[in-house]
């Protein structure tokens, strides 16, 4: 039987790495040897720490993990990948009982063939982040102004917005970071405290800070006809006081998760040299010890994004 080890989360705030039955795969999934996952400090924080707001697919155990960067191990015979391809695998549902939520997570992955995407081998760990940059790209991609941006939280999220807004040209983006050692790091576009920055004429103002108390003060900084972008994901419900939004026309706008286009599209942009991904990973552990990995991961401010590598993990 198919088995693979696992980073399960038992209940908020335990975690173990269990040996775990994998689903047989059908001729058109693949089975895919994990080499790099990433850890989310947004929706798998919430989900360590019991705050994840309740939605289809919601409970415990389950086995989180939406990064995941691997070898193709075994491909279906109604697939197109290959066998030796490394592909980016955005999750998977494959243990049983033990709920995939998002279930990338793991030594070995069975998936459909149509979920994965082939990679170059040369981009390495850095793959993992290509949800994250798919994520900015559908923030983006439907924004009604271009250029002169404002982004809340210079985080990896942030730092992809930034980075994707300059493709544009024009003026340069704005970026909001309260920690002062979050606000290093940014190259072509100014980073602020929010006090520090004078403005209040954005036409564009993306919050990937999942704060869900923010939306006065970004209404406040709007030009008017102005659109807020919330493209971070808030564990409780968002308000505003109305007469200042009336008198901008401030617009809403909820960027949820990305799209296979999106993925594409921000792949396309990785090869061409267009957009870089350097400088994002700032912390490595080996999947083994994920019970610190995780902590670590979602408390440390100098760290942007951990990588776990499931080398020594078979």
């Amino acid at each position: 039987m198919l088995n693979a080890l696992a980073i399960v989360l038992e209940e908020p705030g335990r975690l173990s790495l269990d040996r775990l039955p994998l689903t047989s795969p059908a001729p058109d999934d693949v089975i895919v040897d994990t080499m790099w996952s990433g850890i989310s400090t947004g929706t798998e924080r919430l989900l360590f720490n019991g705050r994840m707001p309740t939605f289809p697919g919601m409970g415990y155990p389950l086995v989180p993990g939406y990064e995941s960067v691997g070898v193709v191990a075994l491909a279906g015979t109604n697939t197109r990948i290959r066998e030796g391809d490394v592909v980016f695998v955005p999750g998977a549902s494959c243990f049983g009982d033990v709920r995939g939520l998002f279930g990338g997570a793991a030594s070995r992955l069975v998936t459909k063939a149509s979920r994965v995407v082939t990679v170059p081998p040369a981009l390495g760990e850095k793959a993992i982040l290509l949800a994250l940059a798919a994520t900015a790209y559908h923030a983006r991609v439907d924004a009604r102004e271009r250029g002169g941006d404002l982004i809340i939280g210079h985080g990896v999220l942030g730092r992809l917005l930034a980075r994707l807004s300059l493709l544009d040209g024009g003026v340069p983006p704005t970026v909001w970071e309260k920690n002062p050692i979050r606000a290093q790091g940014g190259h072509g576009y100014r980073v602020l405290a929010p006090d520090d920055d004078p403005r209040r004429d954005y036409k564009t103002i993306y919050d990937v800070s999942g704060d869900p108390a923010i939306l006065d003060q970004l209404i406040q900084r709007l030009a008017p006809g102005g659109e807020i972008v919330l493209a971070g994901f808030y564990e409780s419900s968002l308000q505003f006081s109305f007469p200042p939004a009336f008198m901008r026309e401030a617009r809403l706008r909820v960027a949820a998760e990305w799209r296979e286009p999106d993925l594409v599209a921000t792949k396309r942009l990785v090869e061409e040299g267009r957009l870089s991904l350097d400088g994002l990973i700032t912390h490595r552990q080996s999947a083994a010890e994920a019970a610190s990995a995780y902590p670590t991961a979602f408390n440390d401010p100098s760290c942007l994004k951990m990588v776990l590598d499931w080398s020594g993990c078979s």
